[in-house]
């Protein structure tokens, strides 16, 4: 279950020594720091959990993760409590220059919106991003709407209001849902893509267990969760119309259509949202999740132990990410994070890690 997955995150595990691994990189050879703390997105946690899981048996070093939601996790790496941020929010270039920070992807994967509708499997409901706005803008309230029965004349849909749930703290999935949004509805300009949002209606849960657990024990509702979220809790999701005008379902194979459309060359920063990307078989809401850190660290052997973790993640962590339908980064994209690492330099000014040759 997730919310075990996630209590075990949140608690200190044995992460793997990189030292021990010839995969981690020159810079993990010396004594690694006693404890690596990080906080942010809920959307990789699972991942993140499996991957501490797995190398703990190499390592005595522990790490704090707490899944507080990507906005939270800005807010601390910008504040120095914790030796790294995550977030499904990219920031933008100057946004990282102005806090002296660097960013780069782990993995890739999909945001879904969710129903709770007795005898609808994920994928029988149809859904464009137009129809999604005007739910979430409390223009459509009730699952017999004929906007909806346009596009599902074969589902049996019930006369039952729509019970709209939203992120209640500030998300990176609810920046890439809105983002989508935006892009996919004129209408809604009025609300605007962002993190966190005044949703026009609707309820609001914490973190994406807490979408999910709110849609779950909810009949007629509808709200927004990570993919890994929702298969780990059986919940239906929709299909969406894609930009190729196809209706898709949300499987790991069209996150990577999607995925395979990203030109990481072209993005500064690694400044990226995957959003609407085209091919017949591309899932419209998808994106990567990103780790923050400060570029000078006044304690190197931390943010050597840090990057250590990732480097280690990046050579052994695929199968994980693929188990959880994640969409693994491309082994060039890889080696370009990697190289970026340089920019991390400690007190002396110089690179606080060295990875290895891969």
């Amino acid at each position: 279950m997730i919310r075990r997955l996630m209590v075990g995150v949140v608690a200190c595990l044995a992460l793997a020594a990189c030292s021990k691994s010839d995969t981690a990189g020159e810079g993990a050879k010396s004594a690694p720091a006693a404890q690596i703390s990080g906080a942010g997105a809920t959307f990789p946690a699972p991942l993140y959990a499996k991957w501490a899981e797995a190398q703990k048996a190499e390592t005595g070093v522990a790490l704090n993760y707490q899944a507080i939601g990507s906005g939270g996790g800005i807010k601390q790496i910008k504040a120095k409590t914790v030796a790294f941020g995550a977030s499904d929010k990219p920031l933008k270039p100057e946004e990282l220059d102005e806090a002296g920070l660097v960013q780069f992807p782990t993995v890739m994967g999909g945001v879904v919106p969710v129903v709770n509708l007795e005898g609808v499997a994920t994928g029988q409901i149809k859904m464009t991003g137009t129809l999604l706005a005007d739910i979430f803008l409390g223009k459509v309230t009730k699952w017999s709407d004929p906007a909806i029965k346009a596009l599902n004349p074969d589902v049996k849909l019930p006369n039952l209001p729509i019970t709209v749930v939203h992120r209640s703290d500030g998300s990176g999935t609810s920046s890439l849902f809105t983002s989508y949004l935006a892009a996919a509805a004129p209408q809604w300009s009025s609300v605007g893509a962002s993190d966190s949002v005044a949703w026009p209606t609707g309820q609001g849960g914490k973190g994406n267990d807490g979408v999910a657990g709110y849609v779950k024990q909810t009949p007629g509702s509808i709200g927004y969760v990570e993919y890994a979220y929702a298969k780990q809790n059986a919940m239906s999701a929709v299909s969406l119309k894609n930009a190729s005008g196809a209706f898709v379902a949300p499987t790991a194979e069209t996150f990577a259509a999607a995925a395979a459309g990203a030109d990481w060359d072209k993005a500064p920063g690694f400044y990226l949202l995957l959003l609407n990307q085209p091919g017949d078989n591309a899932w419209p809401i998808t994106g990567a999740t990103f780790i923050l850190m400060h570029k000078q660290q006044a304690d190197a052997a931390t943010a050597k132990t840090v990057l250590g973790f990732f480097d280690h993640a990046y050579a052994t962590g695929d199968p994980a990410a693929i188990e959880l339908d994640y969409v693994p980064l491309p082994a060039s994209l890889k080696d370009r994070v990697r190289a970026s690492w340089s920019a991390i330099v400690g007190p002396d000014g110089k690179p606080v890690y060295t990875p290895a040759a891969q």
